[in-house]
């Protein structure tokens, strides 16, 4: 494992907790280079920060202590819970983002988030669930750390849900669903996903609301295709990762 060496890098934009952190919530800085997004996260006018930033060749910036509140998830949404900030750690991955030129991630910086995120795992009790993108709890606004992030791999590390589904199960479950359908199998989509942790409640309508969360939970795991379009193999993967969820929520069991 990559060892950590910390660069204290503080900012003066945190507030009080109001419970232990039971998060880690990953982004992108979405800038053009790491020293830009750096002093953006200390500048008190900014109002933003984060505790870690991880560069591309590897640093890691400390920006304020675990057990302070920043301010990097903004007006988002995950199980019900609203303040986003109060009940996670935040992780900044240098990239340009896909506003600059959204870029693979370097093997060193890969790396580094991995250790990371076991490290922050070795202090506090996150459940792999837990462990998500700002795309997730902000899908109206933001598509980071996005879907060259490799999600897959922090999974096998022991860090995140993943599921593959077999093929017989991806054909079992019939034509894909998208914008415009409605009825039964559109309702149980949503309630899947409202279920997982995305904010919108079933409606049985496949409206713009519906469409950008399938995306943003496709970003995340299944990123190989971002459409939009709830298909066999993106409702086979959520099925599998509610029943994961579920296991994992019954059981307490983390690395």
């Amino acid at each position: 494992m990559t060892a950590l060496d910390f660069i204290d890098a503080p900012t003066p934009n945190t507030d009080a907790r109001r419970a232990p952190p039971d998060m880690i919530l990953l982004h992108y800085t979405g800038m053009q280079t790491g020293a830009e997004a750096l002093d953006r996260l200390r500048d008190p006018e900014a109002r933003v920060s984060a505790h870690y930033v991880v560069e591309e060749d590897g640093r890691v910036f400390r920006l304020a202590p675990e057990e302070r509140r920043c301010w990097h998830a903004g007006v988002s949404w995950w199980k019900g819970d609203t303040d986003i900030n109060a009940a996670s750690i935040g992780i900044e991955i240098v990239n340009p983002g896909h506003e600059w030129g959204y870029r693979a991630f370097p093997e060193v910086q890969i790396q580094t988030v991995l250790a990371l995120v076991a490290d922050i795992r070795s202090r506090w009790t996150i459940s792999d669930d837990r462990i998500l993108g700002h795309s997730d709890v902000a899908p109206r606004r933001k598509t980071d750390p996005g879907e060259l992030f490799p999600w897959k791999r922090l999974a096998e590390a022991g860090h995140g849900l993943w599921f593959e589904p077999a093929a017989e199960r991806i054909a079992a479950l019939g034509p894909p669903l998208g914008p415009g359908d409605e009825g039964l199998g559109v309702h149980v989509l949503q309630a899947g996903l409202h279920r997982f942790g995305y904010e919108p409640a079933p409606s049985g309508v496949y409206d713009e609301d519906t469409r950008v969360v399938v995306e943003a939970f496709q970003r995340h795991w299944r990123p190989e295709k971002v459409d939009g379009i709830a298909d066999g193999e993106t409702r086979a993967r959520l099925m599998g990762l509610l029943q994961l969820a579920q296991v994992e929520t019954l059981t307490g069991v983390l690395p």
